[in-house]
């Protein structure tokens, strides 16, 4: 058993040797690539929730704390996360999501709702998390923000 399990062990060795020898130069420099280099001093996103999907929610909620630990941009990032629509569930007082909001906000993130999905799904901001600010539109901040040079990221 000890000889077949050595015998494998090589066999591997020698097939990762083998395929190393084929890879092409196209291969060996995508393999280089480390990604883009972040020069600049200040980068700024606005993340997009407009649905109350968990599995789009949570994507987004990990997409924001992905970024939050990207070497390249901590120090240098600015992030918005703007709700509406379905996304407005998020926001609600009875939200299975509240630790995930005082977490990112407790990280720098700047979290806000829109009034309009309040007055559209007859809520009100008694309904909404107190630690929750509002903007008119969801879409107008969103539109604000990219003439600002932001960048929209809707998950």
């Amino acid at each position: 058993m000890k000889k077949l399990l050595i015998a494998l062990f090589l066999l591997g060795l020698g097939w990762q040797f083998a395929i190393g020898q084929e890879v092409s130069p196209e291969l060996q420099k995508n393999l280089q690539f480390k990604g883009a280099e972040a020069t600049k001093t200040e980068y700024n996103a606005i993340f997009q929730l407009d649905t109350n999907n968990p599995e789009i929610v949570k994507k987004t909620f990990r997409n924001i704390r992905n970024v939050l630990t990207d070497k390249r941009l901590i120090g240098k990032l600015t992030i918005e996360l703007v709700t509406f629509s379905g996304g407005t569930d998020v926001m609600l007082k009875s939200s299975p999501y509240i630790d995930d909001l005082k977490d990112m906000i407790s990280k720098g993130v700047q979290v806000a709702q829109c009034e309009n999905s309040l007055r559209e799904r007859n809520l009100t901001k008694e309904d909404i998390l107190g630690f929750i600010p509002y903007v008119p539109s969801g879409n107008g901040e969103l539109i604000i923000r990219a003439s600002q040079g932001w960048v929209v990221i809707k998950p």
